[in-house]
This record gives structure tokens, C-alpha cells and sequence, in this order.
């Protein structure tokens, strides 16, 4: 699950750059790297943000506590003991 919510992050990330980009300089980052704002490959792109972004919403409340990002196993056994 840590590799799933670090995934996630970093894909929210390269959407949120794009939509800072997008707002201060009217450049669309993912459209010139694809060849168009319509193209598959950034349509693709605008589906894994958007999916990556719910996820990091529904996430913490699968697990019932903070969105994981460490890997370290005091957090593990902390998650697990506190079930």
C-alpha cells in the first residue's frame, strides 16, 4: 500500500505542476509532451491523475487512519496494533 500511496502522490503532483503551469503561463506541460491537450497519450495522463487523486482520498479512510508514506516498520506495527 506504501508503494500505491508514494505512486499516487507523485502522479497528483506532476497533474498539480501541470495545472499551476497551465494557470500562470497558459502552457499545457502533458498536451506538449503528447502532442495535444486531446491526444491518447494525454488523455491516459488526465485518467491516472484523476484516479490517483481519488485514491489518495479514499485511501485513509480504507485504512482507517493517516495516508501511509513510510515504509517503516514501527509504522506497520503500529497500524497493526492499534486494530
Amino acid at each position: 500500500m506504501v508503494f500505491v500511496n508514494l505512486l499516487s502522490y507523485i502522479i497528483v503532483l506532476v497533474g498539480a505542476l501541470n495545472w499551476g503551469l497551465f494557470g500562470i503561463f497558459d502552457f499545457n506541460l502533458v498536451g506538449w509532451i503528447f502532442g495535444g491537450a486531446r491526444s491518447v497519450g494525454s488523455i491516459i495522463v488526465y485518467i491516472l491523475v484523476a484516479i490517483a487523486a481519488v485514491w489518495l482520498i479514499i485511501s485513509p479512510m480504507i485504512t482507517g487512519r493517516g495516508l501511509l508514506l513510510s515504509g517503516r516498520r514501527e509504522d506497520m506495527h503500529e497500524a497493526a496494533d492499534a486494530k
